[in-house]
Formats: C-alpha cells, structure tokens, sequence
C-alpha cells in the first residue's frame, strides 16, 4: 500500500541512487555519455534525460511542479544537450521530490488521475496510488539500464539495493 512513509522513502531512496549514478557517469567523456550502447533510449545521457523528463512530467500532473519545457515524450530524451545542465536539474527535481514526498498525505493516494498520454495517443485514467508506484518504478527501471551501460564501460556505480541505502544502514 501506498503511504506518506513509502513516499518518503523512496524519495529519498530515488535521490540517492541519482547522486550514484550521475557520480558514476562523471567518469565517462560527454562522447562515451552520448555513445549509443543499445538501450531503450540508446545512451546514458539520453536516459537519463528520459528519467528526468518523466519524473517532471508526473509530478506537473499531481500539481507538484510545472511541467518540462519540452512536453512531447519524443523530445524526452534531448531535454538537457549539455551534462552540466541536466545533472544541475537532476539535483534542483530531486529536491523537489523530497518535498513533494515530505508534504504528502494519505488522502492523495485516494482516487484517479486522468492525463494524456503521449505514449499511448489518447486520455487515460488509473488510480492514483498505481501511478505513485509507477514513477518510483520507472526510475528504477531505468537506472537499472544505466547501470548496465556503466558496467559495460567498465564502472561500477555501488551498491543499488534499497535495504542498503543510508536511510537503513
């Protein structure tokens, strides 16, 4: 079940695998960052981008921040050309996260939402507490690809379990 904890938590959770991944990433070239390794979104920029995008476009839809400048899921993946750019909104969103998360209550759980897909082309509707769930997961999701194409070049972002992030150590 969805609660203010669970949101808190993986708040928390998301912020800090970021700060792995992008602390991992800052070892690459802008060059190897944008190379094409075979992913969903084809780089480690591009993905990243793509999870920044989503985590802004989600939140715009529970009025918990505006939405991105660009609003079409294909622009998703060149939201930020430059590095120092996306990981400087990388780190100001998931502040912006943790407060969200901070200031949540129970009762926004309860009921639908009902947006526009640009993934699916048409209005969709789904409980509330679903997609709670789903912009944790996505970030995880794809994180999970990230990691992969690190290790591909050779590096190991750390540990990524949640029972081991610093909230439970």
């Amino acid at each position: 079940m969805i609660s203010p904890s669970y949101m808190r938590t993986m708040a928390r959770y998301n912020s800090w695998q970021n700060a792995s991944i992008y602390r991992a990433s800052e070892q690459l070239t802008d060059a190897q960052r944008k190379e094409n390794r075979g992913a969903f979104f084809g780089s480690i920029h591009a993905t990243l981008n793509h999870i920044l995008w989503a985590d802004e476009m989600w939140l715009s839809r529970f009025d918990a921040s505006p939405p991105p400048a660009k609003t079409s899921l294909s622009d998703s993946t060149t939201f930020f050309n430059d590095w120092s750019g996306l990981k400087s909104e990388r780190e100001r969103f998931d502040h912006v996260i943790e407060e969200w998360a901070e200031r949540f209550e129970q009762s926004g759980c309860d009921g639908d939402l009902t947006w526009y897909s640009g993934a699916a082309g048409r209005e969709m509707t789904r409980p509330k507490a679903l997609i709670l769930m789903h912009i944790f997961n996505h970030q995880t999701h794809h994180r999970g690809q990230v990691t992969a194409m690190l290790t591909g070049f050779g590096i190991n972002p750390g540990v990524t379990d949640l029972p081991f992030s610093p909230d439970h150590a």
